[in-house]
């Protein structure tokens, strides 16, 4: 039998619920060494934290996360917060010992990832940055065939992070649009994900050129109920400014001579979660999007060109990455999944004192790709990422 151990969940919003979700399910369809038990959540709202607790099965609540972190019944703090939290959260996490599963982005900039990646270096506790696309099964396949030389020399990455859930202006001005809690839009939020994905992918990008607009720069302020993807209803009838940007364009220069772009906009018509991305290589080509995360696209480039083409794979039998826990062949599975799968193999990380990736390493090396976008959109030229420390 599988021993207990103590969640404590630091959020309460549409990652809380994510979250929440993955460790009520990870037990029951990966054989791991531990069983979770929620033993605390935080949030700010008294009344929406209780809410939450007893929907979800928390034993307690609390409106003070520092009180969480000192607790000698926590075992895993789950930080699911404003990104502005993310730093001090973790660092108190990790004076205190406790293993760490955070959301991206990691947090404000290099300088702050390079603190929390020192911290839990300093304090060897387990860690976890959650790009939970990397544990995609049609992600992890692509990944096993880059490494398996599929693909030959790889050539260029092209990624595309959209949606277009802000468009309307009576949007407000919520904590994601505001550089002091979110320091930037969709080049933080989206750009962070497609850039782990590249780097996990392609490789380490050394260098970037990017352009950044906002397009609508005074909002409704916002009211009870708004969050992410959720208007909520406006008790004001005032504006504030928006200070980040609502697009981003980036191409990069990768280390092992790759060419990549990356377009991350929130001003998609028609696009809700539109992670795509193509990878060309001299053998191959691989295709990706995430709308329809079950299917890849790969072409060999070897084969006859009479039949050469763009193959449809199904990424759903037992034989592909994580595949085999879940459903029968062709029976596909959905977005709450990757997180099963990162929970999993963070338990089994957590069992064999061994590293998960990505973790608050790789979360540095991602902050510095976007610091440098910030500096190139800034100064207009293209920027090292050796310029950024």
């Amino acid at each position: 039998m599988a021993k207990k151990i103590n969640i404590a969940m630091l959020g309460t919003g549409f990652m809380g619920k994510a979250h929440s979700n993955g460790w009520l399910k990870v037990a029951k369809f990966f054989d791991v060494p531990y069983e979770p038990v929620f033993k605390v959540v935080f949030g700010r709202n008294k009344a929406v934290t209780d809410a939450f607790a007893a929907r979800w099965g928390y034993e307690s609540s609390t409106q003070d996360w520092k009180e969480v972190m000192a607790r000698d019944d926590v075992d895993i703090v789950c930080i699911v917060t404003t990104t502005n939290m993310h730093k001090e959260m973790v660092l108190e996490a990790a004076k205190h010992g406790k293993a760490i599963f955070c959301e991206k982005p990691i947090g404000l900039s290099y300088q702050e990832a390079s603190e929390m990646a020192e911290a839990v270096k300093k304090a060897g506790v387990l860690n976890y940055l959650n790009h939970n696309y990397r544990r995609v099964p049609a992600v992890a396949y692509a990944k096993k065939l880059i490494d398996e030389g599929k693909l030959g020399t790889i050539y260029h990455w092209r990624g595309a992070y959209l949606q277009d859930w802000i468009m309307s202006p009576d949007f407000p001005l919520t904590w994601h649009l505001q550089k002091e809690t979110a320091n930037a839009g969709p080049l933080w939020d989206l750009g962070s994900h497609s850039v782990d994905l590249a780097q996990f992918l392609v490789g380490d990008i050394s260098a970037v050129t990017a352009i950044n607009k906002t397009f609508i720069t005074e909002r409704p302020l916002p009211g009870s109920g708004a969050a992410a993807f959720a208007a909520g209803k406006s008790e004001s009838s005032g504006k504030g400014k928006v200070t980040v940007d609502d697009a981003s364009f980036m191409v990069a220069e990768f280390a092992n001579g790759a060419l990549g772009s990356f377009e991350n906009s929130r001003f998609s018509g028609g696009r809700k979660n539109y992670n795509n991305f193509e990878i060309y290589g001299s053998k191959g080509s691989i295709t990706f999007n995430n709308e329809r995360m079950n299917e890849l696209q790969f072409l060999n480039r070897e084969e006859d060109p009479d039949i050469q083409g763009f193959k449809d794979i199904m990424i759903t039998e037992s034989t592909h990455p994580y595949a085999g826990a879940w459903w029968a062949p062709g029976h596909i599975i959905g977005y709450e999944h990757p997180f099963i799968h990162a929970m999993a193999d963070f338990l089994n990380a957590l069992k064999d004192g061994k590293p998960i990736n990505p973790n608050m390493e790789d979360g540095k090396k991602i902050m510095q790709v976007l610091d440098a976008a910030l500096k190139s959109n800034e100064e207009g030229r293209k920027v090292a990422l050796s310029e950024i420390k």
